[in-house]
């Protein structure tokens, strides 16, 4: 048995240290501020240095905002305390720890769910992942988000295998819902596709705690409280300092009393598919010129709407600013598109949007241009496009078929069924906010890739040893 497990340790720590190469080439080679990332850097240094959760703008002392919740700039504030105010790097290295903690999560999982095989294969899955890797080369929140992603579950199964009482794991789990929803606002579906399992799990659990059944699901309603808790003084803060309800960050990113331009957003949407019009048009308005080039041509239904539509432009970009009047322009052109085509506004362009966010190329934070499909331009570039979008897919298909095989390769699954039945439920939650969005970003499809890893591990398990394990 030493010799086994001595092996066994070798590949791990083999493993490891090519996870740590992969990312630090990504942390030395291309390491990447994003105009999100001195946002919160800002946020961040403000809190220490003048106590207040906001921003500056041209000099001016720091504005109070609520444009995003507290959990990252918390987080960055925190490392800059200890290591440097704007020390980004050192924030790079940190979350590579982090990410590194998450694939031995996932990993650790698959052990305990489907034996020592998956376990493995999980965890080169994990560690190879340049999706995620290469996030923890940019001070975002996506490393954060995936590790408490990796943690709910995770702990959600070790809570599972107790009496389903009051015990570290329920704390645990509380604690990594909680910080999920503090780095991201979205991420309350996790606790909205857990919560509901661990009450299943409660409700059924009366052969090893033969309770009552509300004293089985007290529990679970406590834990509940401490997940929505930690909201409790931001919401108050916000309700202070704005005099508004807003437990979270508004959907709109702006502050109460800014115009949101939900005339331009609406004609946004009319058309737009590809990241490369995040860049090119929704990011740039308000700030930017905009070419009537740089729209595709699903972005006219008419000679006469192009006409239009070339006006409006044209009249933004003396200002390069959004107005009131503009804004209304915008949406007369969207009703009219709409009203001509209200199946692809309403189901067309939105499961376009999801796919292109899953399954195109995750190039965001590589140096390749965002059209990459035009294959005249570099050869070389696209098939690193193609071979990356591949690779992405791969996933993808080993994910979808690892969890179609969980329930006939495991034979306690109906010991498993709450905690597979929440990852489906996440991932099918996810999938429908993100159908709601304007902007297509594909890292807002990196967060399936905990669950994803973990169900294609299984599929390099064999089922006489999954039994055995």
């Amino acid at each position: 048995m030493a010799q086994p497990r001595a092996k066994l340790w070798v590949w791990v720590t083999i493993a490891l240290a090519t996870g740590i190469a992969l990312r630090l080439y990504f942390i030395i080679t291309a390491p990447k501020l994003t105009t999100d990332t001195l946002l919160y850097g800002d946020i961040a240094k403000n809190l220490l240095q003048h106590h207040v959760f906001g921003f500056t703008v041209n000099g001016e002392p720091p504005r109070p905002t609520l444009i995003r919740v507290p959990g990252y700039p918390l987080f960055l504030a925190l490392c800059f305390l200890i290591f440097g105010v704007e020390n980004y790097h050192a924030v790079l290295y940190l979350q590579l720890l982090i990410d590194l903690a998450t694939c031995c999560l996932v990993a650790d999982l698959a052990r305990r769910l489907f034996g020592i095989r998956s376990s493995m294969a999980a965890l080169w899955l994990a560690v190879l992942c340049p999706f995620t890797a290469n996030y923890v080369g940019s001070a975002l929140t996506e490393t954060l988000t995936l590790f408490f992603i990796a943690a709910s579950f995770y702990t959600l199964h070790r809570w599972s295998e107790t009496t389903f009482r009051y015990n570290l794991w329920l704390w645990l789990l509380a604690a990594s819902l909680a910080a999920a929803i503090l780095i991201r606002p979205e991420q309350g579906l996790l606790a909205a596709a857990i919560v509901p399992a661990m009450l299943w799990l409660a409700a059924r659990s009366r052969a090893n705690t033969p309770s009552s059944l509300p004293a089985r699901l007290l529990p679970v309603l406590v834990a509940a409280f401490c997940v929505v808790l930690p909201l409790a003084p931001w919401a108050a803060r916000n309700w202070h300092t704005f005099h508004v309800v807003q437990p979270l960050a508004p959907r709109s990113a702006t502050d109460p009393g800014e115009h949101v331009p939900l005339g331009f957003q609406r004609w946004y949407r009319t058309w737009a598919i590809e990241f490369a019009s995040n860049e090119y048009v929704y990011w740039n308005y308000d700030s930017s010129d905009i070419k009537i080039t740089d729209l595709p041509a699903r972005a006219f239904d008419s000679p006469a709407q192009r006409a239009e539509t070339a006006r409006l432009l044209a009249d933004y970009n003396l200002t390069d600013s959004d107005s009131p009047s503009l804004d209304a322009r915008f949406n007369t052109l969207a009703a009219e598109r709409i009203s001509g085509h209200p199946l692809r506004y309403y189901i067309v362009l939105p499961i376009a949007r999801l796919a292109n966010m899953l399954f195109r190329p995750r190039l965001e934070l590589t140096a390749i241009t965002l059209e990459w499909w035009q294959w005249n331009e570099d050869r070389k570039e696209s098939t690193f496009a193609i071979a990356y979008a591949l690779l992405n897919l791969a996933y993808m298909i080993l994910g979808v078929c690892g969890f179609i095989r969980w329930k006939s390769f495991t034979p306690t699954f109906a010991d498993h069924a709450p905690l597979a039945l929440a990852m489906a439920a996440y991932v099918v939650l996810r999938c429908a906010l993100l159908l709601t969005l304007d902007n297509s970003e594909d890292r807002y499809t990196l967060e399936l890739f905990p669950i994803t890893i973990l169900c294609a591990a299984i599929l390099f398990q064999r089922k006489e040893a999954s039994a055995a394990s």
